[in-house]
């Protein structure tokens, strides 16, 4: 009959356990009785009160978990012992199971008391027991139980449900709102790096809690897929030249990555199929298309921290900023000028400049806009009013400054030099990785190099018609065939690096001079030179993976791309040390088997012939220590992680804290 009443009253009975709480259990005295005590720790750090299932036998008190308030009702239990009385061992399992689920052992000797806790308030009333001991001892009373046999008590489970705090997140800084305005952006059109950095930057600009726009004009020659998903934003009409003839302007919307890409719609100035024409043309397009980006974005009202501008063609945009605009929203903003290549200033007479900028004749003296008395220089006027001027390398940087590299500008930029920056440019690793580079015979990874590279070698050479051989080293070069790519120094080695053992592939346009001379050597060393005159994005990244070694022999370098994109798929770079490409090759060195490239300092065909002649003699004698720099190549960070970072500091200097 006790049995049966035990049973029910525990049905109804719930136990509260208080978080950090020390619970003792209730020890049974008799005549030569052993006592054990048990002290239990219970930490439980739920935004939610737990509820816990116990199941005791026989007869222990359980009771079930409240959301709000857990009070312990009086409980009274008489123990009564017999003679030489054993205590059995009790072992008590309390599971949390929360998203991840922990298992706590607690020995428990005999049924304790416990007490639960809640979120908000946990009241315990007093607990009243009356032992057979003589002295005051707290016991838990319970109807007697007449036993002499040892009581067993089986071990209970007590089940928790804790939620588990979320993760904290990442602390990326304080956000600002950039507009990026340009004349272009891969991939909707590209002619050189600019396109490149247009693209890459204000994506990892996003990753880094920034708002970035970019502006670019919306040429006919933006791929279709493009235009279709284009949505028109609005459109109205703009002074723009110093009679005060209107232009019409439309806003047409892409976004992608995070990065909202805004496109300047007029068919008078872009319905060309080349973003750049001739220089008579290109001065009243990109005089309209800085004023008609920097008018949008106070038609968006959507009014930016900084306004980063690329190269001449967006130079007045700083001008235009501190004069037409300056009562304005978008008045209020920093500017940042970066400098692709020193060597375009967008030069031109005086007069038509002015006429097509309407900008104050204030700007057109010596000190800003004015050059030889009766041209203008639009570089020059936005490096005059820009905030910040930077360049894509802290070596040009440097380099822009000196009578050799500065065209022209080198005193302007002395002048200057408190707000010049230079930044290295990094590349899109998304879309140069040889890990998942569908283009590729055979992708593969820094793990994966040495032996995946020879199929790519093997594909290379047999889709340009060359001798397939993989014990020749392949010579690559992708540039622009310009005389500021070092192409007549490669004219002048080439017939001494041709041998049996030797093999050069040539892609890029440019000067005819360059693509003839190409075209001679490709004929005369059949089968071991290909020169594919044309620019192919699919035969580039074949050559990226399937050459040895890449030249990049330039006269001068802003910053360079090639040379980045070769080491992250594993070619070995030969390198002029000059802007870029000094900052981001280090010589090899091989008493120490260190560096990540071979380079040369002067500008001379003998110290080129030299570079590659080191190069060929670690690929055929030493190939161990080759493979080994293919693989730091490999690992090394030229993604705009750090860049980005640099960027961002920058644009957090120029605007007041908020």
């Amino acid at each position: 009959m006790s049995k049966k009443r035990t049973t029910r009253t525990n049905k109804k009975r719930t136990v509260g356990v208080k978080a950090n709480t020390v619970v003792k259990p209730t020890p049974v005295t008799a005549e030569k009785t052993t006592t054990v005590k048990l002290e239990t720790k219970t930490t439980v750090e739920p935004k939610e009160t737990a509820e816990k299932v116990v199941d005791v036998k026989p007869a222990p008190a359980v009771k079930k978990a409240t959301a709000k308030k857990a009070t312990t009702k009086k409980t009274a239990t008489k123990a009564t012992t017999s003679k030489k009385t054993t205590t059995a061992k009790s072992e008590t399992k309390i599971t949390v199971e929360p998203k991840e689920t922990v298992e706590k052992v607690v020995d428990a000797k005999p049924t304790p008391v416990v007490k639960k806790a809640a979120t908000k308030k946990a009241t315990t009333k007093k607990t009243t027991t009356k032992s057979t001991t003589s002295k005051k001892t707290t016991t838990a009373k319970s109807k007697p139980v007449k036993s002499e046999t040892p009581v067993e008590v089986k071990p209970t489970e007590v089940t928790q449900e804790v939620p588990v705090e979320k993760s904290q997140p990442i602390d990326l800084g304080p956000r600002r709102s950039v507009a990026f305005i340009g004349s272009e952006c891969y991939p909707f059109v590209k002619t050189g790096g600019l396109g490149d950095v247009m693209s890459a930057l204000p994506k990892s600009l996003a990753k880094l809690n920034m708002d970035v726009k970019v502006i670019i004009p919306r040429y006919k020659c933006i791929p279709q897929k493009f235009q279709e998903k284009m949505e028109y934003k609005g459109s109205f009409y703009m002074d723009l030249c110093a009679d005060g003839k209107q232009y019409y302007v439309g806003i047409m919307e892409y976004q992608e990555d995070g990065v909202v890409y805004d496109f300047i719609d007029n068919d008078e100035f872009f319905s060309w199929g080349n973003p750049y024409t001739n220089l008579i043309d290109d001065i009243p397009k990109f005089c309209y298309f800085s004023k008609a980006a920097l008018a949008a974005l106070n038609y968006l009202n959507w009014t930016p921290d900084v306004v980063h501008c690329h190269d001449w063609q967006a130079a007045l945009v700083p001008l235009y900023l501190r004069t037409s605009f300056k009562d304005t929203n978008v008045g209020r903003a920093g500017a940042v000028l970066t400098i692709h290549n020193l060597r375009f200033q967008g030069i031109y007479d005086r007069k038509t400049i002015q006429y097509w900028s309407d900008l104050p004749d204030y700007v057109f003296n010596k000190d800003c806009m004015t050059q030889n008395w009766l041209d203008a220089n639009m570089l020059k006027g936005g490096i005059t009013y820009c905030n910040k001027l930077t360049t894509v390398s802290n070596t040009y940087a440097g380099e822009i400054q000196t009578e050799e590299y500065g065209e022209g500008l080198e005193e302007h930029l002395r002048y200057h030099s408190s707000k010049i920056l230079g930044i290295v440019n990094g590349i899109d690793t998304d879309i140069w990785n040889p890990a998942t580079d569908k283009l590729l015979a055979a992708q593969y990874d820094s793990q994966s190099v040495i032996k995946n590279k020879k199929v790519n070698k093997k594909a290379l050479q047999e889709s340009l018609g060359l001798e397939v051989d993989d014990h020749k080293i392949v010579i690559g070069l992708i540039s622009r065939l310009t005389n500021q790519k070092g192409l007549d120094l490669v004219n002048d080695v080439i017939p001494s690096i041709m041998d049996e053992h030797t093999q050069v592939v040539v892609l890029g346009t440019g000067d005819a001079m360059y693509e003839d001379a190409f075209r001679y050597y490709e004929n005369k060393y059949k089968g071991n030179f290909c020169a594919y005159i044309a620019y192919n994005e699919n035969v580039a990244h074949n050559i990226y993976a399937g050459c040895d070694a890449l030249l990049v022999p330039s006269r001068f370098e802003p910053c360079g791309l090639t040379q980045l994109i070769s080491m992250r798929y594993g070619s070995i770079p030969i390198v002029r040390e000059t802007g870029g490409l000094k900052d981001t090759v280090q010589p090899y060195n091989l008493f120490d088997n260190t560096g990540n490239g071979f380079t040369f300092d002067r500008y001379e065909s003998g110290l080129l012939y030299d570079a590659i002649n080191r190069a060929k003699t670690l690929y055929f004698e030493n190939r161990k220590y080759w493979d080994e720099m293919v693989v730091r190549d490999m690992n090394k960070d030229v993604s705009w992680q750090q860049s980005a970072k640099q960027y961002k500091d920058m644009y957090v200097e120029l605007t007041p804290k908020y």
